[in-house]
């Protein structure tokens, strides 16, 4: 029967409809364990539902639960930034799959308004936080309330909270196996850090990365050329990729702390009339947009936003165990690597 209703749909209109009582209707549509009610009459509630066109209230459910069906996410420069956008497309995602919503907002980099959008949050009752980064490194966060679990996405806290991270350390080593594998054997490394390294307020994972770059090469016997570097982008990949050239001119590979710094390599090596990777092999880090648009495309370890951000609210949500949590960061192949064996 088509719904005529000139109002919202209640409980009690599904339980006309259906022939049964509001309490075995509410038991059936809310999912409560421990119902006796059999399998026909939960076929006829819920097709009483849908006929009507019934959806629960989510008011007078979080009255009931306790729980708002809300989470909060808290970014510092993410939600403008198109690069790491995936984290909230796979938080937003898991969050629809499983019945909830939620509030953004933004510090702007400024980790000292941190507490007040925490405080914004718990205002609203959100069901759990998450905390997104677009630099992974340590930041403070203030107390919250025992039923308001919070999660870094891309970093970590001064107080142990629950976190999800890339894979960097693995990443690092299979991107300089890759190199190794292909042959190569003088390849020069553009990116190293060393105030990165040493204070996790600036980084938690470059440090990882290049241990496991260090790891390959030993595990090849390969010394590298490396340069240290304090920031990563084009300007810094082109100018040290230059300069390397120069003082290493038997370079058959370089291997780029990201793919900004990959770009800049690849502009350096087309200047000096040398071709990726038929004179010079080039491998990265993160799989930035462009990194496809590259020619020949660049072979980089993909950082895994969209699945970190899908993990973060399986954990807040009670699927996954509160904990650190390191995400695999996939390998994609392309051209810009050749092989010398």
């Amino acid at each position: 029967m088509p719904n005529n209703l000139d109002r919202r749909p209640t409980l009690a209109d599904v339980a006309t409809l259906s022939g049964m009582s509001k309490a075995a209707v509410s038991m059936i549509l809310n999912d409560r364990p421990g119902s006796r009610l059999s399998a026909d009459a939960t076929r006829r509630v819920r097709a009483a539902a849908e006929e009507l066109g019934y959806r629960p209230n989510p008011a007078a459910q979080s009255l009931r639960l306790g729980k708002t069906k809300t989470l909060g996410f808290i970014s510092d420069q993410i939600t403008v930034t198109r690069y790491a956008s995936e984290m909230i497309r796979g938080l937003l995602s898991a969050a629809k799959e499983h019945g909830h919503t939620v509030l953004i907002a933004e510090t702007e980099g400024d980790d000292a308004t941190i507490s007040d959008e925490i405080q914004a949050m718990i205002d609203r009752r959100v069901d759990g936080i998450l905390i997104g980064l677009l630099g992974a490194r340590m930041i403070e966060v203030p107390q919250t309330p025992h039923d308001v679990p919070v999660v870094i996405v891309n970093g970590t806290s001064t107080t142990g909270h629950a976190s999800v991270l890339p894979d960097e350390r693995t990443a690092g080593h299979a991107m300089a196996h890759l190199l190794t594998e292909a042959g190569h054997r003088s390849i020069g490394v553009i990116g190293n850090n060393p105030r990165a390294v040493s204070s996790p307020l600036h980084s938690v994972t470059i440090g990882p990365r290049f241990e496991g770059i260090d790891a390959a090469f030993d595990e090849a016997g390969v010394q590298p050329f490396v340069v240290d570097v304090l920031e990563w982008n084009p300007d810094i990949g082109y100018t040290r990729t230059l300069e390397m050239l120069d003082e290493h001119p038997e370079l058959t590979a370089i291997l780029a702390g990201n793919d900004g710094v990959a770009f800049g390599t690849y502009q350096a090596i087309a200047e000096r009339g040398l071709r990726v990777p038929a004179d010079i092999s080039v491998a990265s880090f993160d799989d930035e947009e462009l990194a496809s648009f590259q020619r020949p495309g660049l072979t980089t370890a993909r950082l895994p936003y969209d699945v970190m951000g899908r993990t973060a609210v399986e954990m807040l949500l009670g699927e996954r165990p509160l904990a650190p949590v390191l995400i695999p960061m996939p390998v994609v192949i392309r051209d810009s690597i050749r092989n010398l064996s």
